[in-house]
């Protein structure tokens, strides 16, 4: 399964981008878009950024992925 992660971009030197993912930050491949500038939101999939998103956008996905792990079954 793929699953893409939303990322606030910190900074850009390049091509590509440090991002930050709940207080972690991340080195991102901006080859797939244009006009990524620190301060928009990006989904993040295996190191690339693949789409740009509103933040409303970015926040609400993001809860919903922290809801799932909070309530992923613990497995032995």
């Amino acid at each position: 399964m793929c699953l893409a992660i939303p990322a606030k971009v910190i900074r850009v030197n390049g091509q590509s981008a440090m991002v930050s993912i709940e207080d972690v930050e991340y080195t991102a491949s901006l080859m797939l878009l244009d006009d990524v500038k620190a301060g928009d939101f990006i989904m993040l999939h295996a190191g690339f950024a693949i789409e740009k998103v509103d933040p409303d956008e970015a926040a609400e996905t993001l809860q919903l992925l922290l809801e799932m792990e909070k309530n992923r079954p613990v497995e032995n």
